[in-house]
């Protein structure tokens, strides 16, 4: 107790603070020494405060140390890809087959659902029987076998953030730029990449609401992983609408096989999809970003990017089904109210409406058909709604109508 007592007045009055001494303030905490109550006021202190970015480190590294750390040295260099959530989000299971096909090795940890933004992990397992947990041994081993291998995030990861996330959400300290960074990058360190690409999302379905914001939270991470000894590279992506058409995890799934078949051109998500694998090559292979887009863009169009997924998916236990699922009868179908073009969305609770539905079974969800900009009349469908039944669609539908904004 007193070291925390001691640490949280040195925050408050922007002292020096070594790495041993946060070491001991996490371990004490992670090992249920302090209670909830009692850790609070120190993280309150950094929500009010701040910390030094060497600090910052020391906080993160701490965090990363609570739990294991993973030794990837004998796959060679190792890229990694995260994004800070958004709605319609499903990049990783489009990079990670593109990236496979060109010799940049991917372990990928991806998470549940968290909030208003879907997981990766629960796209994953709309492919039946796929294994989004194994041992590090056999994943080392499917990453060699087809260059990339995606999970879920192990307990082991990091337990230190989980617990502080927890308490920080309990008491509304999650809107804090030093304290995302820490929870971010202490998980991506104990992945053991070499590389690792954020995509920050901005936007009113993101939780940096500005670019301005957006841009501090990239900086702090890149700060991080520069005294860690990585290479971080920030993109910075709008997320004022859904990325994809697509919301929900099984349809999430549906739409990058989509794009993996070549059927999306020129949606949002294919571009922020190629835009992320094209960094991802091009730090891996040190090329021209040109000359990596053009590697992306070939083994989209040419069938490799679609094989690996397949690959990777039987690697891991799951069935084919959903590479020729076609789209079952909406429960309800909703059409513009009126004539005019899309303004405006409110993304963040278009993601809280279809998680309450999502969360119910994962085949349910939503299909967008307007993205912001587009002229839309009476008979211009707006959302195909999947719900188990058609009094859930028509309370959906009246949620998401008052989401968009049409003139």
């Amino acid at each position: 107790m007193e070291i925390l007592e001691k640490v949280t007045k040195k925050v408050q009055n922007k002292q020096n603070i070594s790495q041993q001494e946060f070491d001991e303030v996490i371990s004490l905490y992670c090992n249920n020494q302090v209670s909830d109550e009692e850790f609070l006021p120190f993280i309150q202190a950094i929500y009010y405060f701040g910390l030094s970015d060497k600090e910052l480190f020391y906080l993160t590294n701490s965090m990363q140390k609570s739990g294991a750390t993973l030794d990837l040295s004998s796959l060679g260099q190792v890229v990694d890809k995260h994004s800070t959530g958004g709605v319609s989000d499903t990049t990783t299971i489009v990079v990670a087959p593109i990236c496979a096909c060109l010799g940049t090795k991917m372990l990928k940890l991806s998470g549940k659902a968290l909030g208003f933004t879907g997981g990766t992990a629960d796209k994953l397992e709309m492919f039946e029987g796929y294994q989004t947990e194994l041992p590090l041994d056999k994943a080392i081993e499917l990453v060699k076998q087809n260059g990339a291998c995606m999970l879920t995030t192990s307990k082991d990861i990091a337990p230190a953030d989980k617990k502080i996330y927890a308490l920080r959400d309990k008491t509304g300290l999650v809107d804090n730029i030093p304290l995302i960074a820490s929870s971010i990058m202490s998980k991506k360190l104990a992945g053991g990449a070499d590389i690792i690409v954020i995509d920050v999302k901005y936007g009113n379905g993101a939780f940096m609401q500005t670019k301005k914001d957006a841009k501090k939270l990239a900086k702090k991470m890149k700060a991080i992983g520069k005294n860690a000894g990585k290479t971080i590279v920030n993109v910075l992506t709008k997320s004022n609408q859904p990325l994809g058409y697509n919301i929900g995890p099984k349809l999430e799934a549906i739409e990058a096989i989509e794009i993996l078949k070549c059927r999306k051109y020129n949606s949002l998500l294919y571009k922020a999809c190629i835009h992320l694998a094209t960094v991802c090559v091009k730090l891996d292979k040190k090329i021209s970003y040109h000359k990596a887009k053009n590697m992306v863009k070939e083994v989209l169009q040419n069938g490799s990017a679609l094989q690996k997924l397949k690959d990777m998916v039987a690697a891991q236990g799951g069935k084919p089904d959903l590479f020729e699922q076609s789209y079952d009868e909406p429960t309800l179908v909703v059409k513009s109210p009126k004539v005019g073009k899309v303004k405006k969305y409110n993304t963040k609770e278009i993601g809280n409406i279809v998680g309450s539905l999502s969360r119910q079974n994962p085949d349910y969800g939503v299909v967008t058909f307007a993205k912001i900009g587009c002229k839309v009349n009476k008979d211009t469908t707006l959302f195909n709604i999947y719900a188990k039944d058609t009094s859930t669609a028509e309370l959906t539908a009246l949620k998401l109508l008052e989401c968009i904004e049409i003139k």
